[in-house]
């Protein structure tokens, strides 16, 4: 079977898909446990506080990015600082299985290999067509 055709709709799903996690997770952050007590949590795990805000809004606009298809292998690309920060400060010391108290490391790293799949991949079907030369 050629799947050449329906390729570029696999990179649209996964581009929306990622995106759909990184919108739940900055709401999350932002309306669960508020910015305020998010920086709280992020202080206590060794992580300044106001990197908490940085983390909200980084997730939100990388949502908003791949939703859209912005630069979306460059947003892919960007958002693994993010889940690469989760596992080191907090998910990684608590073992694989993320329902392991603070969560697993697995969750976020397979995450991170949806990002650098969608990167490889490429854009997908509706994405927003850039002026810019990159």
């Amino acid at each position: 079977m050629n799947t050449a055709p329906t390729a570029t709709y696999a990179a649209l799903l996964l581009r929306i898909s990622l995106a759909i996690l990184f919108f739940a997770h900055a709401g999350l952050k932002f309306f669960v446990y508020t910015p305020t007590g998010t920086a709280q949590f992020f202080e206590s795990v060794g992580v300044p506080g106001w990197m908490a805000y940085i983390t909200i809004t980084w997730e939100f606009l990388g949502a908003i990015a791949l939703l859209v298809g912005f630069k979306p292998r460059l947003a892919a690309l960007s958002l693994i600082p993010v889940l690469l920060g989760a596992i080191f400060t907090v998910h990684g010391a608590s073992g694989f299985w993320f329902t392991n108290p603070n969560g697993g490391w697995e969750y976020p790293a397979f995450w991170i290999v949806g990002l650098i799949s969608l990167a490889l991949i490429g854009d997908g079907p509706f994405h927003l067509k850039s002026s810019f030369k990159s």
